[in-house]
């Protein structure tokens, strides 16, 4: 039977706020991996390049970033996107 609860789970949705489960189709532990070879860590990226807890907290759990982002880390890394993130295929994958 199709109910509004149904929906929501089959697009991740639950009360006003998407799942972070649903799908991983960014995946961000090569940031991790950059961050540990590199000579920045969590205090750092906070505290001297202001990289918001918040976003340091979105990586740790694979949720979505801005581009912006994605290009201040790799300025702060000194490293390719490919050091921060990486694309993961999903069944799960929206139509195109």
């Amino acid at each position: 039977m199709l109910s509004l609860s149904n929906i929501y789970k089959s697009y991740g949705i639950f009360g006003n706020h998407m799942c972070t489960e649903r799908r991983k189709m960014i995946d961000y532990t090569p940031f991790w991996e950059t961050l540990k070879q590199s000579k920045e860590n969590w205090y750092t990226l906070t505290k001297k390049h202001h990289v918001s807890d918040s976003t340091l907290h979105r990586l740790k759990h694979n949720q979505d970033i801005s581009m912006k982002t994605v290009n201040d880390l790799c300025r702060i890394l000194d490293c390719e996107i490919d050091g921060i993130a990486r694309y993961v295929p999903s069944d799960k994958d929206q139509a195109l």
